[in-house]
């Protein structure tokens, strides 16, 4: 397994106009991506089509062709939970438009990693709870993202984010409370 420092150094290189750097970076966080992609499928039905493998590659060939200055592994991951978010919520628009609701993901915010008290939503509730949090404060909107769809770790999203540890755990605190509130049934 690749060196954290071994993976900037990729990225920095492909940044920097290697495509070969980029070549090389696939096999390296393919594994990775892998279980990120694994660990939001789960929650799936069962005859979800849209297999681990196909949101990884997806989500790579995105990867390859943005303009990024990359930062490091924690950045890489980061946007790469970015799109994979964003591929699995025009999957679940597209399923929901084509059966009027009737397809949409559903979701449970606890996989793995403490999160939302194990609330159910769909993808499409939580999304639209990840944009209204957005409005209120970017950063955690930006962390549970992180957290959820990247799996990424506190010292990662500090990192990227930076800012302290007890701050993201601070306010991975509040963002759950208030997605878990904001997702909640109305009484």
């Amino acid at each position: 397994m690749a060196e954290p420092k071994d993976i900037t150094q990729l990225l920095a290189q492909w940044s920097s106009g290697d495509d070969k750097a980029g070549d090389r970076i696939a096999p390296i966080v393919s594994d990775e991506l892998l279980a990120i992609s694994r660990r939001l499928l789960r929650s799936e039905r069962a005859s979800h089509t849209l297999q681990p493998t196909a949101l990884v590659n997806e989500a790579f060939e995105r990867l390859m062709k943005v303009d990024v200055d990359w930062q490091d592994r924690a950045h890489f991951f980061a946007l790469s939970a970015r799109l994979m978010r964003r591929i699995l919520i025009n999957y679940a628009e597209q399923r929901a438009a084509a059966k009027r609701g009737g397809g949409q993901i559903m979701v449970t915010l606890s996989p793995d990693q403490e999160a939302i008290d194990d609330t159910d939503a769909s993808l499409l509730d939580l999304n639209q709870g990840i944009e209204e949090l957005a409005k209120y404060d970017e950063r955690k909107a930006k962390l549970i993202e992180m957290q959820y769809f990247g799996g990424m770790a506190v010292a990662e999203m500090a990192k990227v984010l930076d800012t302290s540890q007890s701050t993201v755990t601070r306010d991975l605190r509040f963002a759950r409370a208030w997605l878990k509130d904001y997702l909640s049934p109305t009484s």
